[in-house]
């Protein structure tokens, strides 16, 4: 009876323990190889995060120092984590040890830049995009390269001006690559090369798309989709956002309502279940677009305009029926299938946003960082910090959420904070 009785009392003093084993939530890890994470669509799969944050803020783990000027959102992948920077006049492409912040390599793509400096300085924009054993990035004069991630070493080298007669925009390249399969894309802009689809191995053109009226590179990076079986790429250039067949590059549709009058549309577009949102600043705003494909073509019926998203480069994310982005100063929620405005407020004033396990995570240009949740019902704050050693220029790149860490790039510094 005595041994009974013990065994008993064993099982139900560990009763508790396995039940709280059983019903924790999964810890989630995930990369974020490329501009926006693995799907573009700034909406991450880790799980276990912080629901709520200290007052002080999530801990700080290191900073990387001395990355060089500029505004390029880093990307996250296998240890390692890739930016760009601008060092004296050469453009550089670095990488850093994930856990330590530590440089192992650099690599420059580019010297002698001497675009006209613009608001936020001339520095890198562009994200790199890391496919397997190589990196793919654009430098902000046009310089398209493919690197290898363990060293650095160039593979090869594209000029977006000299070998597709493509325009510089007024405050540089600052689009993303997208890797699909065996090719690159990227937009030079104008009649000739609009969008150029080029072996991912070779740097060789696959195809050119040709796009006519509003046909310029803007600040915006493509993104994927596959609408009535037609897989296609979908950009914001200056006068639309379009789309062109992924297989041979023809202009599909196009959908001119999101594009700002003076051609600045920065956003990256989002789509999802046969919808395009997109938007622009400038006293403009964004639009949703129904896409139908039937037999091998594609248009665009635009379901909604609205003043209430004017989202100039912070971008945007839905979260299930649910559209969340900065209408300029004030971050605000949309029904995303038509328009209307669940709520606003100014949280940490003008900024970006991404998306991970519930929260929204929000950067305001001027350095705030808050947890928001996702609610469409009401604006919840669950905590917020100032970065430090800020700098005087505006914080422009995005909020990076990989393995459990968050990455705020602030020009030549790297925070890395832990989130879980």
């Amino acid at each position: 009876m005595q041994r009974s009785f013990s065994s008993h009392s064993f099982l139900r003093g560990l009763l508790p323990c396995l039940t709280a084993v059983l019903v924790a939530p999964a810890s989630v890890a995930e990369d974020w190889p490329q501009w926006r994470g693995v799907n573009r669509d700034a909406l991450s799969k880790e799980k276990g995060l912080l629901s709520a944050w200290p007052e002080s803020g999530p801990r700080l783990l290191w900073v990387g120092r001395n990355l060089g000027e500029g505004h390029s959102t880093p990307s996250v992948a296998k240890g390692r984590i890739y930016g760009m920077g601008l060092r004296g006049s050469d453009e550089v492409v670095w990488a850093l040890d994930a856990r330590t912040g530590k440089e192992l390599w650099a690599t420059k793509i580019a010297d002698g830049i001497t675009l006209e400096a613009a608001q936020g300085g001339y520095g890198s924009r562009s994200t790199p995009t890391v496919d397997g054993d190589h990196l793919y990035t654009l430098g902000v004069g046009g310089d398209l390269v493919c690197m290898s991630v363990a060293n650095g070493k160039l593979l090869w080298k594209k000029n977006l001006v000299r070998d597709f007669n493509g325009d510089v925009p007024r405050w540089g390249y600052s689009e993303s690559p997208l890797v699909d399969g065996e090719k690159v894309v990227v937009t030079p802009g104008g009649d000739a090369f609009t969008v150029v689809a080029l072996n991912k191995k070779t740097g060789e053109t696959i195809w050119k798309s040709q796009v006519t009226g509003g046909n310029g590179a803007t600040y915006s990076s493509p993104i994927l989709a596959t609408v009535g079986g037609v897989r296609q790429y979908i950009q914001f250039l200056t006068g639309a956002v379009v789309g062109v067949d992924a297989a041979s590059g023809k202009f599909l549709w196009r959908f001119d309502a999101p594009a700002c009058r003076q051609g600045i549309n920065c956003s990256t577009p989002i789509y999802t279940d046969s919808y395009v949102f997109a938007a622009s600043a400038y006293g403009h705003g964004g639009g949703l677009a129904k896409l139908t494909g039937s037999g091998g073509a594609t248009t665009a019926e635009q379901v909604y305009f609205t003043k209430q998203m004017q989202n100039h480069h912070g971008g945007m994310v839905v979260v299930g029926d649910y559209l969340y982005g900065f209408d300029n100063n004030t971050l605000t929620c949309l029904e995303f299938k038509t328009g209307k405005l669940m709520w606003a407020d100014r949280s940490v004033g003008k900024g970006s946003v991404a998306y991970a396990d519930g929260n929204l995570y929000v950067r305001g240009e001027q350095g705030p960082v808050a947890l928001v949740a996702t609610d469409p019902k009401a604006y919840t704050e669950k905590g917020r910090f100032a970065q430090p050693e800020r700098s005087n220029a505006p914080a422009w790149p995005h909020p990076v959420i990989a393995n459990g860490t968050l990455l705020l790039r602030d020009q030549g510094n790297l925070f890395c904070y832990a989130i879980k």
